[in-house]
């Protein structure tokens, strides 16, 4: 009998324990073309907040009642699948649960890049897929730009930061309190704020790009996104990945600077990381020589054990996280 994680209630505004039910769930037999999973790490993200809602997106909503699904990292315990043998590290998305039964179509087998089978949670995974291609496709970023990325410090903004800088870019990032600043100023942030102290972010932002900015890697949305408005060059590329300061709240985000995207001529663009999937072998080609030169470094935060997974993804709402948000099984 495997054990899995359950939407017991919609949240209204911030998530609690008791939106939360651990269930027992039967596994199917495995049957031809399928593997039985050990699940080793499970990963817990932003946007699964709006998968809590019963409200049309670009991916369902979480049944009531049934398990939750996230991106996973397992072991193949038994397998009935040409190209998949048993002690295979995979990667597939039947996450918040200790053991999956799936068609190998729906399971990727680990690349061997010489990093630990977490890492395709994170860095190598869906978060620096997301960091990849926002930065350089979506924002067509390049070198000499200067980049502002709000919440340097997770596990997209960091990996943004470190691609950034390896493709010669000046970059400027915002973080929480003083251990994060010095992880995103190790990271090889040119300038790093401190979102959380006294003061204007649009004044602090300034001084730390009196020139202006070229791009900005939205993560966080509401004041964040107004300040990169503020100091945007002419012709900046927005590139808007998530909006976590709006995810429990459902506020409307203020914009005071609004008005300059007409006379500035800034393009804003928001992406899904899914449409790049079919471009994986070019994101693991490039971040593997990144990865070889030393040029990425990875930071991850980790909680022991399926029980611990309602509290890695309340940590994302809290601060709780440097770098990738894991569950280790």
């Amino acid at each position: 009998m495997a054990h899995a994680w359950t939407l017991k209630s919609r949240p209204q505004g911030m998530p609690t324990h008791d939106n939360f039910a651990m269930a027992n769930i039967a596994t199917p037999a495995v049957e031809a073309g399928m593997v039985r999973i050990a699940n080793r790490w499970l990963s817990v993200d932003p946007y699964m907040r709006g998968r809590m809602n019963d409200v049309k997106s670009y991916t369902p909503p979480f049944v009531l009642g049934e398990p939750m699904q996230g991106g996973a990292v397992g072991e193949v315990v038994e397998s009935k699948a040409d190209g998949l043998a048993v002690g295979d590290m995979v990667l597939h998305m039947a996450g918040w649960r200790d053991e999956a039964v799936l068609p190998a179509a729906q399971v990727q087998k680990l690349p061997d890049l010489g990093v630990d089978p977490q890492a395709f949670l994170g860095q190598l995974g869906m978060p620096g897929m997301t960091a990849y291609f926002g930065l350089l496709e979506v924002a067509s970023a390049k070198a000499g730009d200067t980049v502002f990325v709000s919440a340097a410090a997770g596990a997209v903004g960091s990996t943004v930061v470190q691609i950034a800088k390896a493709k010669g870019m000046t970059v400027i990032g915002t973080a929480g309190g003083a251990d994060k600043r010095a992880l995103v100023s190790s990271l090889g942030a040119d300038h790093v704020i401190d979102y959380k102290t006294d003061g204007s972010l649009v004044k602090k932002l300034m001084a730390a790009a009196p020139k202006g900015i070229d791009v900005y890697f939205d993560n966080v949305g509401g004041e964040h996104l107004d300040a990169a408005l503020a100091v945007a060059n002419e012709r900046a590329r927005f590139a808007i990945c998530g909006m976590i300061d709006v995810y429990n709240s459902g506020a409307a985000t203020e914009l005071r600077y609004a008005a300059r995207i007409i006379g500035a001529r800034i393009r804003i663009q928001g992406f899904i990381v899914s449409d790049y999937m079919a471009r994986a072998s070019e994101f693991y080609a490039d971040m593997a020589g990144m990865l070889q030169t030393g040029k990425l470094t990875r930071q991850e935060t980790i909680h022991e054990g399926l029980a611990s997974t309602p509290d890695a993804f309340l940590g994302l709402f809290t601060g709780g996280n440097t770098g990738k948000m894991l569950v280790k099984l």
